[in-house]
C-alpha cells in the first residue's frame, strides 16, 4: 500500500509545481511560436537591395579604377543623408547631371548612375504606396550647382561625391526599404 499526502499543505506545493511546469511550457511553446512566425523580409525586398548592392559596388569599383581624387581635395560637408529611395535618387541624379560628357572615361559612369537611379526609382513607385514630394537639395549639391561655370572641378568633384554616397548607401541599404 502506498501513502500519498493529502494534506491541503501537499496539494498546494503539488498544483504549485504543476502550474510551474505548465507556465514553463506554456512560455516555450510561446516563444517557440514566435520565432516561427517571424515575419523574414518579403523576399523581393532582399533581391531590390541585393542589386542596389550590386550596382553600387561596380560603380564604386570603376570610380576608383577611372578617377582619383586630385591630391588635397577633402570634401565638406561630409556626405548627403540618406532619406529613403526617393532622397536617394534626388542625390545621385543631381550629381549626375553636374557631370561633364567632355570628362574622359566618363559615359560609363554616367550611364552606370542613370541605371542604379532608374532601378531604384522604378522600385519605388512599385512599392511605395505614398510617393513623397521631391526631397530637397542638399547644401552639398547646391553649393556645386552653383558653380557649373568651372565644369572640369565640379565634375571631378561631383564624381567623388557619388562614391562617397555611394559608400555610405552601402553601409545603409535598410534605407532604401522607407518609403
Amino acid at each position: 500500500m502506498e501513502y500519498t499526502d493529502s494534506s491541503p499543505r501537499n496539494i498546494s506545493a503539488q498544483s504549485t509545481t504543476n502550474m510551474e511546469y505548465t507556465l514553463a511550457l506554456l512560455f516555450s511553446l510561446l516563444h517557440v511560436i514566435n520565432v516561427g512566425t517571424a515575419a523574414p523580409l518579403p523576399v523581393e525586398v532582399v533581391k531590390m537591395k541585393s542589386k542596389v548592392k550590386w550596382m553600387a559596388e561596380q560603380l564604386v569599383v570603376r570610380l576608383d579604377k577611372d578617377f582619383q581624387a586630385p591630391v588635397g581635395l577633402t570634401l565638406s560637408p561630409p556626405a548627403d543623408d540618406l532619406d529613403g529611395p526617393s532622397s536617394i535618387v534626388s542625390v545621385l541624379d543631381g550629381y549626375n547631371s553636374l557631370i561633364s560628357d567632355t570628362l574622359n572615361g566618363v559615359s560609363q559612369v554616367k550611364l552606370d548612375i542613370s541605371s542604379l537611379t532608374g532601378y531604384i526609382s522604378q522600385w519605388r513607385q512599385g512599392h511605395c504606396s505614398e510617393q513623397q514630394p521631391k526631397p530637397p537639395v542638399p547644401g552639398s549639391l547646391q553649393e556645386l550647382q552653383s558653380r557649373k561655370e568651372f565644369i572640369h572641378t565640379v565634375s571631378i568633384e561631383a564624381l567623388m561625391r557619388v562614391k562617397e554616397f555611394l559608400n555610405l548607401l552601402l553601409k545603409n541599404l535598410d534605407h532604401l526599404e522607407t518609403c
